[in-house]
């Protein structure tokens, strides 16, 4: 099983303030280089066009990371393709494929934040839509040198090549949070898929991981991986990391929430959430591993990655997670 982290670079709010765009980023790659000296297998950047993420060019950042590593592999986490152009992802992601050795991929999302649409000029009512065509699009380009092709949002491309080309197929994910059509979509295609579990038990995902598995089935390919995404945190006691992750992830959810009408944030409700069965993967290195085995048993997934920092919390302390859990939390999981 592999394990790794997510980022969406975020700069604020939280517990020690606002940090800055250049050294969120600059921390960030920090993150990624100790990621692999601990041993673990992906590191995700996530694109979000808004003040409080400093990554709106996953694949820039990403590149940056691959001139400081060698074997981790670099994900965006997700692409907004929705609202992007399929000729010009698969265009950066060949480019960072090259840069770093065959480790890019790409994971192809609709976007929980809407603010890109409008900033490209892409209409809300189309937003399924969108991705349908354009998934289609960047599949296309991935499995032929030259592409013939016509739909809705961009204009046709005939018998034209697109360089440059990586020496292997290009690795597409579709990340889901938990949208059935999305789910057998994926599947359809014989695509890898991510949920995004940040709410709720993440028990209740396991029909959408055995529909998916059967929808791949169903179109004849062979079996895909399935990721699971989650908010967490480890640290080395179960009061600490409760401790230390709660104001930056309260004040991140209570921002949310005046925005999708959640309620605030409070210490029960964050507790709850930390239980046994629920979403945050968060505690003590044998308490995180239980989590993550736990979910590997329920949901048959192949790949975990944690999103420790959410508000953001401190750079010292997304350190230290990121060592726990190469150091500490892999073994265990590895051992059961």
């Amino acid at each position: 099983m592999e394990l790794g982290l997510t980022t969406f670079a975020e700069v604020g709010p939280g517990e020690t303030g606002t940090v800055s765009p250049r050294q969120r980023l600059k921390n960030l790659l920090e993150e990624v280089v100790l990621a692999e000296q601990v041993g673990l297998d992906v590191y995700g950047v996530g694109e979000h066009h808004r003040a409080d993420f400093a990554a709106s060019a996953p694949a820039v950042v990403l590149a940056a990371a691959a001139a400081k590593t060698s074997h981790i592999a670099l994900t965006s986490a997700v692409t907004v393709l929705s609202s992007d152009d399929p000729v010009r992802v698969f265009e950066e992601f060949a480019t960072l494929d090259l840069i770093s050795d065959g480790r890019a991929e790409v994971m192809a999302g609709r976007g929980s934040f809407t603010e890109s649409f409008p900033l490209f000029g892409y209409d809300l009512a189309d937003y399924d839509d969108l991705f349908v065509e354009k998934l289609g699009l960047l599949l296309a380009l991935r499995d032929s040198e030259s592409v013939s092709w016509s739909g809705r949002f961009r204009p046709a491309l005939t018998d034209q090549p697109v360089y440059p080309r990586p020496e292997r197929p290009l690795p597409v994910w579709v990340g889901v949070g938990g949208n059935p059509e999305s789910v057998v979509r994926a599947g359809l295609l014989g695509l890898p898929m991510a949920l995004a579990i940040i709410g709720g038990r993440p028990a209740r995902f396991a029909p959408l991981a055995e529909l998916h598995r059967r929808a791949v089935s169903e179109g004849g390919h062979e079996p895909q991986p399935i990721a699971v995404h989650a908010h967490g945190y480890v640290a080395d006691t179960a009061e600490q990391a409760a401790d230390d992750f709660y104001p930056s992830y309260a004040a991140a959810m209570t921002g949310l929430g005046r925005e999708r009408g959640w309620a605030p944030m409070d210490r029960q409700s964050f507790d709850a959430m930390r239980g046994p069965g629920g979403s945050l993967i968060l505690g003590n290195p044998e308490q995180v591993a239980e989590k993550i085995v736990d979910m590997r048993e329920t949901l048959g997934i192949e790949r975990f990655m944690l999103h420790p920092s959410v508000g953001p919390l401190p750079h010292d302390k997304v350190m230290r997670a990121i060592e726990l859990l190469g150091t500490k939390v892999a073994p265990l999981v590895e051992q059961e």
